[in-house]
């Protein structure tokens, strides 16, 4: 018998308080691609969260340019909480997405209300990603988004 392997990457995927919130911020707000919504009520989508109670799950896929898909999921019908938002905690995560013009952007989006980690822009002066600048957002839930412009 063969072993199973990877042979790809398909989605990440964050859960969200209110869907329609989390599209604001990132369809209208980042900019992202809307491919799809559904709400899913279907017996095999419990039988893969194994959430007792639950009624269903809004879902929406997003594309960042250059092909990756992300999944946002609201769950219905149960009670929920918020996750940790402190990055040195396990259990936690971010997406980091590449951006051009880091510092209007950053102008941008602060203008806009969304919350920054940090005061500023970040100069990156070591390591793999050494001549890049990135800074630490929050969106609606508080998930970590990292933007990073990469260096020349």
């Amino acid at each position: 018998m063969k072993e199973g392997k990877i042979v790809g990457f398909i989605h990440s995927g964050i859960t969200v308080k209110n869907l329609e919130t989390a599209l604001e911020f990132y369809v209208d707000i980042l900019g992202l691609k809307l491919l799809s919504t559904q709400v899913a009520e279907s017996d095999y989508i419990f039988d893969i969260v194994e959430i007792p109670g639950l009624k269903e799950i809004k879902i929406a896929f997003v594309e960042v340019p250059g092909g990756h898909v992300f999944e946002i999921l609201e769950y219905v019908g149960v009670d929920t909480y918020p996750g940790n938002a402190r990055s040195c905690d396990y259990g936690t995560g971010h997406i980091c997405l590449q951006v051009e013009n880091l510092e209007e952007m950053f102008g941008f989006l602060t203008a806009k209300g969304v919350c920054f980690k940090s005061k500023k822009v970040a100069n990156i002066t070591a390591g793999a990603n050494k001549g890049s600048k990135a800074v630490y957002m929050l969106d609606p839930d508080g998930y970590i988004i990292e933007l990073m412009e990469r260096g020349k």
